[in-house]
């Protein structure tokens, strides 16, 4: 991953070197009146991070799928009360300067979140579910419920995000239903 994100040509990551060592092994989890307004989970720091590719697809409108999006899987907060199992999962984007993604955002005016930044480089954040720009792709990805997904890309192409995980079954019924 490193190395495809340094291969554009550029040597330096958008956003820095530090703000990307932070997504790596940093969740930043959320303040119950901050971004996600759901419930305050503390950030703290992963054992451990895998970031896909090819998950990064599922987070693609078709019209962006050439795009490469680099997204981790999400980082499990069980019972948290009403919201059940929630997941925050943390993405970047290689070349968002010049991405399709970033074009369909300013194209579509999507709105920018009027006081969070980026907890990652303090950049402002673009509020993807405001664009109608998660595609269904992105909850199965997740293994999340389809209308309880929520993210936000920052100006630097860090991504965060927050879903409701759906329930793990232990049993063979689940899978034959």
């Amino acid at each position: 991953m490193m190395s495809d994100l340094h291969s554009s040509g550029s040597h330096i990551v958008d956003g820095s070197w530090r703000a990307l060592g932070k997504l790596l092994i940093y969740c930043s989890g959320c303040k119950k009146d901050g971004l996600f307004n759901r419930v305050h989970v503390p950030g703290h720091f992963v054992y451990r991070t895998r970031f896909s590719r090819t998950s990064g697809k599922s987070f693609l409108l078709s019209q962006c799928r050439t795009d490469v999006l680099y997204i981790s899987d999400p980082c499990e907060h069980l019972d948290q009360g009403e919201e059940g199992d929630i997941g925050f999962f943390r993405g970047i984007f290689k070349s968002f300067a010049t991405s399709k993604v970033r074009k369909l955002l300013i194209s579509r005016g999507a709105p920018l979140h009027p006081k969070e930044v980026c907890p990652y480089c303090k950049a402002k954040l673009w509020n993807m579910q405001a664009a109608n720009m998660i595609p269904s792709s992105a909850s199965c990805r997740l293994g999340a419920y389809d209308d309880c997904i929520e993210y936000y890309v920052c100006l630097n192409g860090h991504v965060l995000g927050i879903c409701t995980l759906l329930p793990l079954s232990d049993t063979d019924e689940a899978s034959e239903e």
